[in-house]
């Protein structure tokens, strides 16, 4: 150790004593490590922002989806069958996050008017498995089943129609019908295209498709069932696939049971690609800022090799010498990586990403800033100055110690 720590801090006193020379040398790797960084966080980042927006749509990897039908009529099976048949499904299989979904429209009325609202009824597990992060309140809860007033989550343009700013003065509506009843607006998320107005309710486990008398009117001929999906290990998707079928066949003796992976399960190939080309540009240039310490390097040996040679003739080592050479070049590269990764990070955290890349959606999952990024442009950095200091060195003890006083 103690020959380690003598040969860093040679090095280290030889980038102090030489500043200005490092300082010039180490622009390009600065520049390099900082570009590599930065690309690589922000690759790290939109990659992520690819993969919640496809899981927002078609859900996590994997998410199977179920439904049923009568192979004669091509009418559901019985709703109190068919949530028997699911929940006996999910308990024997400990399938922990299972979503139910209905399409419809309800009744709503506004201050302009009652309108017409496209209206999904889910599950609160839908919210986990399609990655719903509100911009505003909260997703549903299993509490909000038996609420007596119904729960809400509606887009920004429902919000925008019913008048209303925001969610502090808890907003209401009423859900018109026969027997209309008032519901409460829990949460805002950011959906849809321009006006359009979309309202997610809460499944009531098995009760009619609106609990207010405001039947969808589709609900008479196509009523039933919600579809079912279920969030499993990839791994297993095709042996549940088989089981879900096979199982709900019997247990709703004469229904046809279908089962299909409804994820986008290609995402995971094409952010490895987006990753790795990412990564490949950053390589690139990298090694353009290497090519600049190396050339400075040579330069520098060349002008130290009578001090080299007087070193050698007091009793220097080959490998001492070689050591000192290498490690200047590392320990100045690596001061380079430290100043260019904390530059990236400052610049990537000063972004509004989640207003330019996600449309100011919250991002689930992703840091503030890579770690990833910061590791990898560190071990870059050092490597460089590395492979840099390599040739240099090699140059420094291959010098001959009569000819590097004479020089």
């Amino acid at each position: 150790m103690t020959g380690v720590l003598g040969a860093l801090a040679e090095g280290w006193d030889e980038v102090r004593v030489h500043k200005a020379r490092v300082v010039l040398s180490l622009v390009g790797v600065f520049l390099a490590v900082f570009a590599m960084t930065t690309v690589t966080a922000l690759g790290l980042i939109v990659a992520q922002v690819q993969q919640e927006s496809a899981e927002r749509g078609s859900g996590r990897p994997a998410t199977v989806a179920v439904s049923a039908y009568d192979s004669m009529t091509g009418m559901p099976p019985d709703a109190g069958r068919w949530d028997a048949a699911v929940t006996d499904l999910t308990e024997r299989y400990g399938i922990s996050t299972a979503a139910t979904v209905s399409y419809g429209e309800g009744l709503f009325r506004l201050p302009g008017g009652t309108q017409r609202v496209q209206t999904m009824r889910v599950s609160p597990s839908y919210g986990e498995l399609h990655r719903r992060e509100p911009i505003e309140g909260r997703w549903f809860r299993e509490g909000d089943r038996t609420s007596l007033s119904p729960a809400l989550v509606v887009n920004e343009s429902f919000l925008e129609a019913l008048g209303v700013p925001d969610l502090s003065s808890r907003p209401t509506v009423v859900l018109g019908g026969p027997t209309p009843v008032r519901a409460t607006i829990v949460g805002v998320v950011r959906e849809g295209y321009g006006s359009d107005l979309i309202a997610y309710r809460v499944d009531r486990s098995g009760a009619p498709w609106d609990d207010a008398g405001t039947a969808d009117p589709m609900a008479g001929m196509y009523g039933g069932p919600s579809t079912l999906e279920l969030w499993v290990s990839p791994e297993q998707a095709e042996q549940v696939m088989e089981t879900v079928t096979h199982d709900l066949g019997l247990a709703l003796d004469g229904v046809q049971v279908d089962a299909y992976r409804q994820d986008a399960s290609g995402m995971e190939e094409t952010l490895a690609m987006l990753r790795l080309a990412i990564r490949g540009a950053g390589i690139v240039v990298l090694v353009l800022g290497g090519l600049g310490v190396l050339n400075i390097g040579l330069v520098t040996v060349r002008q130290r090799i009578r001090e080299i040679g007087v070193r050698r003739s007091f009793g220097a080592t080959s490998g001492r010498i070689f050591s000192a050479v290498m490690l200047e070049s590392v320990c100045a590269t690596a001061l380079a990586g430290v100043a260019a990764v904390g530059a990236a990070i400052v610049l990537v955290r000063a972004l509004p990403l989640e207003r330019l890349l996600n449309d100011g959606i919250p991002l689930a999952d992703t840091p503030g800033f890579p770690v990833a990024a910061a590791v990898e442009g560190m071990i870059a950095a050092t490597a460089v100055g590395a492979l840099a200091g390599l040739l240099p060195a090699i140059i420094a003890v291959r010098a001959k110690v009569i000819d590097a006083i004479r020089f």
